[in-house]
């Protein structure tokens, strides 16, 4: 049965019967990162990269406003299909992780300039099984490569960062390979764009686009790129 939108917002701050405002301060501090050292050369069309780091709602609207993005799905990686629904996603029992299909062209974005804006504003690579509010293996930090190359990349990247000593807690953001994706419900999509008032997404999620703004604002585009048929209704 669909949750309330409410419902829907308490669980995924794991905030039930808690009180809004205990939320504030709750978003993840923005790092500044070097550029991947190593990075994959791709001249296609199009690519995929799947990506992890908390509730999905964030990573999903940092994405929307990526330039070189076609299209940012949350979603479920890390467990079967059978169960990749959000009831049994959210026991963190399934082995799914609340991930973020990231559609990309990489003659304007790289793999290794996602995994930039990945470890610097979309999440903190540093918190096991954790992003702010949320907690549970359902928010562990995880890239879902889609082929060796993106593995080889990511590891030397975290090696690289680790190396650098760039957070003060070594990276804890773990490599999953050959992991399906499956797109959440549809409530759940663009769901930072259409609910900018919600005291979840104002507390845990609208800092992380005002920081990517800030930060990448090469990379940064207003209006974001939506999944809905009425995303007209956005704001933008």
């Amino acid at each position: 049965m669909r949750k309330s939108i409410i419902g829907i917002a308490a669980l995924c701050a794991l905030a039930l019967g808690a009180a809004w405002p205990a939320l504030s301060g709750a978003a993840e501090a923005p790092h500044i990162v070097p550029p991947p050292a190593l990075d994959e050369k791709n001249t296609a069309a199009s690519e995929t990269a799947v990506l992890a780091g908390g509730c999905f709602w964030g990573v999903q609207g940092v994405f929307q406003h990526v330039k070189g993005v076609t299209r940012a799905v949350s979603g479920y990686a890390g467990g079967d299909k059978e169960h990749a629904i959000y009831d049994a996603v959210s026991s963190g029992a399934t082995g799914h992780a609340e991930s973020v299909q990231v559609t990309f062209d990489p003659r304007q974005i790289s793999f290794g300039e996602v995994l930039r804006i990945y470890f610097s504003v979309a999440h903190d690579p540093t918190e096991l099984n954790r992003q702010g509010p949320d907690h549970g293996t359902q928010y562990r930090s995880t890239i879902f490569a889609q082929n060796a190359e993106q593995a080889k990349v990511a590891k030397a990247y975290i090696a690289q960062l680790d190396t650098a000593k760039v957070f003060d807690a070594p990276v804890v953001t773990t490599i999953e390979t050959g992991k399906e994706f499956f797109p959440a419900e549809g409530y759940h999509q663009d769901f930072l764009e259409t609910h900018q008032d919600y005291p979840y997404i104002v507390y845990n999620d609208l800092p992380k686009i005002a920081n990517l703004k800030t930060m990448f604002p090469a990379e940064y585009r207003d209006k974001p790129v939506l999944v809905m048929a009425n995303a007209s209704n956005a704001t933008n």
